[in-house]
């Protein structure tokens, strides 16, 4: 008998009976990123594919930062293409298996990434820079000045 009906989540639920409970799993949400890509990519192509970037504005910049542990400066390409759109991509590669070895976890990512954003009216496209330190790739897009109109004072006469 159910004593609140769907309460949990569409499922009747009796509150006398513990174990009838519609309890939320709380690793349900963490669903494989393979799970959510197209067909013909592999789930090490979408650890990378998820690259976390930030992004903020300055009064002077749009500055973009990548964490990209393990990555060469090298393995990673910076571009601007037409439309103001930066495209910032790379590939990290497989670690070697030796024939000997006995692997107990494989946790690391590799596989390629790509990321594009659009920049916004003013960004100065053929100023961009960029830097990796440390794993962290810091590109730097400046922005055009605005101008304050000028005001100028009129005088009253009379």
């Amino acid at each position: 008998m159910s004593m609140i009906p769907y309460l949990f989540g569409g499922r009747r639920t009796n509150v006398f009976d513990p174990f009838s409970l519609d309890v939320s799993d709380p690793f349900n949400s963490f669903r494989s990123i393979s799970d959510s890509l197209p067909r013909g990519v592999s789930g090490e192509t979408a650890a990378l594919a998820n690259t976390r970037i930030d992004w903020k504005e300055t009064p002077e910049a749009h500055v973009f930062k990548a964490d990209l542990p393990g990555l060469k400066k090298e393995e990673v390409k910076v571009e601007v293409e037409e439309g103001r759109v930066l495209q910032i991509s790379g590939e990290r590669s497989r670690e070697k298996e030796e024939k000997n070895d006995r692997w107990h976890r494989v946790e690391r990512s590799s596989g390629r990434f790509l990321r594009r954003f659009r920049l916004p009216e003013g960004a100065k496209v053929d100023q961009v820079k960029a830097a990796m330190e440390n794993g962290v790739l810091t590109v730097t897009v400046p922005k055009e000045e605005v101008k304050k109109p000028e005001v100028k004072a009129i005088d009253i006469s009379g």
